[in-house]
Parts: structure tokens; sequence; C-alpha cells
């Protein structure tokens, strides 16, 4: 009964410092990332909302990168602290079972794949497409900040704005705007069928989405090569189906993993995955399939890796260095699988061997650390 207590408590630890690492690499990154999608409302002129929102649906991907380098921290800190506070040699000394312990730690692992694989094959792809759907259905665009004074603004597709200068009034004063794909043809009938088209006017101002534009000229260039100049007073254009430079087509990571499923066993009939018969779409479907449920198989290993720091060494020093290099090694686990990672999609075999490495790995280790403890238990 004491020592099912013991177990409790020694797992109880290892989960706090799991999460308090987890989130905490979780809270860094995703604050990098948050800066670094600000150029959603500067550039591309989305609003907050949907700036926060965007932001916010990222978060799962990120913790899922980080569960295995946060389960090897909490295993060695864990570790450390008992160690540190003598309740290891304690253990030790009323006859705890330090096979039983390492078997703890695997089972937490084992808890840990669960969790990654789900976050992996259905969370992550579900909200990184939910982000993905909010900039592609927004109309919620901040244009106002994206026509900068003396700035050419680029932002939507084919499009150039220039604004010479902005008054107290937020009216835009001579304004320059060059079509090259015909976003501007539905705006008179005059420009159907052009090649481009160029605006000048003297000022405007955005009103609902529009752009409200005063004594100006519209210059068309059709597609037989004819220059057309009309002359206007007060014309408005919607840019409502401007579209921005954003990446509104979902990516392959955020693709359900059913339809990458279905790309790798040729039954994409529905064509929801573009490009699925390419050979290199097919390796990036392959490696993040891998990525989905491979990745997570070497968090048994780093378990393993870990639990040979119960094995206690009489030189002080020796225990030191250990805790670094079993990092070291643990670390160097999960650089590696990353690697290989890059590889799964190059043949059956790279693919087979990511998933089999793990495996082999863990049994060879397990049954290493089994024979030193034992070792260490008829020494004593």
């Amino acid at each position: 009964m004491l020592k099912n207590k013991i177990y409790k408590y020694l797992s109880i630890e290892i989960f706090k410092n799991f999460t308090i690492i987890l989130l905490t690499f979780t809270a860094i990154t995703w604050t990098v990332k948050a800066v670094n999608f600000l150029e959603l409302m500067i550039n591309d002129g989305f609003s907050g909302e949907i700036y926060f929102k965007y932001t916010l649906l990222n978060i799962f991907t990120i913790i899922t990168r980080f569960v295995p380098l946060a389960f090897l921290l909490s295993l060695i800190i864990s570790i450390t602290k008992f160690e540190r506070q003598q309740e290891l040699l304690i253990l030790w000394t009323v006859g705890l079972n330090k096979i039983k312990i390492a078997n703890i730690f695997f089972l937490i692992s084992c808890a840990l794949v669960l969790l990654q694989i789900i976050l992996g094959l259905f969370v992550n792809p579900y909200t990184l497409n939910k982000s993905r759907t909010l900039l592609r259905e927004s109309q919620d665009k901040q244009i106002n900040s994206i026509l900068r004074a003396s700035d050419f603004s680029d932002t939507f597709k084919s499009v150039t704005f220039y604004i010479d200068k902005k008054n107290d009034n937020n009216e835009l004063i001579n304004i320059f705007i060059k079509d090259n794909n015909g976003s501007l043809n539905t705006m008179l009938n005059e420009i159907n069928n052009t090649n481009d088209t160029t605006i000048f006017a003297e000022k405007g101002f955005i009103e609902n989405n529009s752009l409200i534009l005063f004594n100006g000229t519209i210059q068309t260039l059709n597609t037989k090569y004819e220059i057309k100049n009309i002359d206007f007073k007060r014309t408005v254009l919607s840019l409502d189906k401007f579209a921005t430079r954003t990446i509104t087509e979902p990516k392959i990571q955020e693709t359900s993993s059913i339809l990458l499923l279905q790309c790798l066993t040729n039954n994409n009939s529905n064509k929801i995955l573009k490009n699925c018969s390419n050979d290199n779409s097919k390796k990036n479907v392959t490696e993040a399939l891998s990525r989905r449920v491979g990745m997570p198989l070497y968090i048994p290993l780093i378990s393993t890796i870990a639990s040979f720091l119960l094995i206690y060494k009489k030189e002080k020093k020796n225990n030191f260095i250990k805790k670094y290099l079993i990092f070291g090694i643990g670390f160097a686990v999960l650089i590696l699988a990353e690697i290989l990672l890059r590889y799964t999609g190059f043949s059956f075999l790279t693919f087979a061997f990511y998933f089999l490495l793990p495996i082999f790995l863990f049994i060879s280790l397990y049954l290493l650390l089994i024979k030193n403890m034992i070792s260490e238990k008829i020494i004593r």
C-alpha cells in the first residue's frame, strides 16, 4: 500500500514538471509566432479578432512539437530532484523496485504517445485548417492599415496601390492604382475584357470596404492593346473581390489525415487534395503522416534512456556527469528522429526504418536497463 502511494507520488511529480515545462515552451514559442503573425494585420489588413483567433488556433501544433522534449526534461529534472533531496536513497533502502519505477515511466510515455497521436492525427489538422479558413472567408480587411502614405502596397494580388499622403480626416491624396489581372473589370462596363487598368485620382476615402475616388482618370488596355481613357468626378471601387497574397489554400499539415491516406492509396477521387498524383506531393504526404504517427513512437525510447539515471553510482562526480550525458543522448535521439523524418517519403524502406528504429532501440535499451538494475541489486 505504501509503495503504491510512493509510485503515485512519483508519477504526479513527473506530470507536474512535464506540464510546467510544456506550457513554458509553448508560451514562449506562441509569443514569437504571434509577433510574426502581426503581418496579417499590418500587411494584409485582417482585423485584430481574426489575428487573435488565427494565432490561438496554432497553439495545439506548438504543444505537439514540444511533448517529447518536455517529457525528457521532466524525467531528468524529477529524478535529479528526488536524488538531491535523498528521496531516492530512502526508497532504495526500503526496497523499492527500480524496474517498476522504469515501467511507470514507460506507462506515462504510452499515455503521452496516445495524446500526441490524437493531436497529430485529428486536432492539429482541424485547428490549422480552421485557421486557414478564417483567412479565406474573412471579409473584414482593415484597408486603411494597408494603404500607407508615400509607399507602394502590393498586398492584393496583381494590384498595386500608391498613396501620396493622408490628411487629418484620413482622406487619401493623389492615388495611383495599377491592376494587372482584371480585378477592376466589374467596376464599369467600359472596362470589360482588359489586360490591365490604371487609375489616377486626386483624392479618396475608404467606407464600408469600398474605395470612393474623386476627380481622376481610368486608363485601360484591352486585349487588342488599345488604350482608352475615362475621366470621372466620383466613382466607387469595391474591394470585396480583391484577393490578398496570404495563402488561403490548405497546406499538407492542414489537411485531414483521412485525405492524406486517400492520397497515398490513390483513392483521391474527390480531388480535394490537389496534385496528389505528383511524386513530390506524395513524399510530403508520407512525411506528414510519419510525423503524426511515427514521431510519438520515440517517446517510450526517451523514457528508457532517462531510466538509466536510476542506476546508482558510488562516485558522485560520475552521477553529476551522467545527468548531462543522459540528456545529451535523449536530445540526440529527438534530433535524429527529426532528421530521419525528412527521408520517410523517399522509399518504403526508409518509411519502415523510421517506424521500426524506435521499437528496436527501446527493446534493446530496456533489456540492458533491466540487466544493469538486476546486477546492481546482486552486488548490493
